[in-house]
């Protein structure tokens, strides 16, 4: 009795260690089982996918007037600022005197005093001939009134008469030319004076000396290039005029990404300060240039010009010079399977994606055309509804159980 009392005693011992072994392996099993990947998918559908060739560029005016120094001279300081409004062949920008005189270094000083008093000497001496001229003009009338009137006596001859009144002519002509060189002379001693005239003394005289620059256009003043009174040589600029109703963008593009821009094409205009505007290329200049990059780097680049299209309303407080990004559209499809670009990775020379296929990370080979930075053309591989890994991590295999995040 003894004994079977023993044997069912052991025979439960065995039974409850038996299912407590049963039990840890279980839970050791599941402790270890790999778990499901929590990933995060994106459905494959069709829709519209565009390509943008982006650039940086900026805003200026269509027609912007240099206006410049027509002649050398003192250019008085400019009173007209930028912004204000401009009226074509009435409003003046610019108004330039006739420069001060250079000083005159000792040498020179020394050659110009001496040239006004030769001057002077010269004058009286034109002075003392004239009137010499005048005494024997005086001289040359007397004899000819007694010739005149001996004559009418029959005192003299014709041939004397005749005689006095040569004489009396010839020195009319030579007081004439005695008068022109003294003026002459005076005039030369004007410009040898003139040479002595230093800067502090020098005057500009009336208005007539000046030479006014009024605006070519209707429109607005953009910038002042020279503001404060100078001396400027014919040629300077001065400022700049314009008309900001007529602006367009500028963009200056790789020549590697021109060649994919065609004129006419569409643009997105943003991140001037308000909200996106639209545009066209009006086009594309044919001489590219070479730019050194930020980096140090040259590189050949292009200009393209970009009109904001017609009707497109421009905010007021866009103006010239305003930095701008311009999306250009290159490529559309209208209706395309499209892929996150997000799901997208490169297994050797093929794009690939993890797809989910019952719970289960699928690897699938897919065929790739026109990309963007947020979708890709799908050609082949994949079909709408289907669902994408995006950002697939290190634990997602193919085959690996996975997990879709709750959206």
């Amino acid at each position: 009795m003894a004994d079977n009392q023993q044997s069912i005693s052991y025979g439960k011992r065995r039974v409850v260690w038996g299912g407590a072994t049963f039990l840890f392996a279980l839970f050791l099993v599941w402790a270890f089982w790999p778990a499901a990947v929590l990933v995060d998918v994106a459905e494959i559908t069709k829709g519209e996918v565009k390509i943008y060739v982006e650039a940086k560029g900026q805003t200026r005016v269509k027609d912007v007037y240099q206006i410049s120094a027509p002649v050398s001279g003192r250019v008085l300081r400019i009173k007209t600022e930028a912004g204000d409004k401009v009226i074509a062949g009435k409003t003046v920008l610019s108004v330039i005197e006739p420069a001060e005189p250079t000083f005159l270094d000792t040498r020179s000083r020394a050659e110009a005093e001496s040239l006004a008093e030769a001057a002077v000497d010269a004058q009286a001496q034109a002075a003392a001939a004239l009137e010499q001229a005048r005494a024997q003009l005086k001289f040359f009338k007397g004899e000819l009134d007694r010739s005149r009137l001996l004559a009418k006596e029959g005192t003299i001859s014709k041939r004397a008469l005749e005689k006095a009144e040569l004489d009396w002519e010839t020195q009319t002509a030579l007081v004439k030319s005695a008068e022109a060189t003294h003026k002459v002379r005076s005039h030369e001693l004007q410009t040898a004076n003139a040479r002595l005239i230093s800067p502090n003394v020098s005057q500009h005289g009336n208005g007539d000396c000046c030479v006014e620059i009024k605006s070519p256009i209707n429109g607005t003043v953009l910038r002042i290039l020279q503001e404060s009174e100078s001396v400027v040589a014919a040629g300077t600029p001065l400022l700049e005029v314009g008309n900001p109703k007529e602006i367009e963008v500028v963009v200056d593009l790789l020549t590697a990404d021109a060649v994919r821009v065609r004129e006419g094409a569409e643009v997105k205009i943003e991140n001037w300060g308000g909200e996106p505007l639209a545009g066209t290329v009006r086009r594309i200049e044919p001489y590219g240039y070479t730019k050194v990059s930020v980096l140090g780097i040259e590189e050949q680049r292009i200009d393209v010009i970009i009109d904001f299209s017609s009707g497109e309303k421009l905010p007021k407080g866009l103006g010239h010079g305003f930095r701008v990004e311009a999306s250009i559209l290159e490529w559309a499809g209208p209706d395309v399977v499209r892929v996150p670009v997000s799901a997208l990775f490169r297994v050797g020379e093929d794009w690939s994606v993890y797809v989910n296929a019952n719970g289960k990370a699928k690897l699938q080979k897919v065929s790739i055309g026109h990309i963007n930075n947020l979708v890709a053309e799908v050609i082949a591989g994949l079909a709408p509804g289907e669902e994408a890994i995006i950002h697939p991590g290190d634990k997602v295999k193919d085959g690996a159980r996975i997990s879709p995040r709750s959206k």
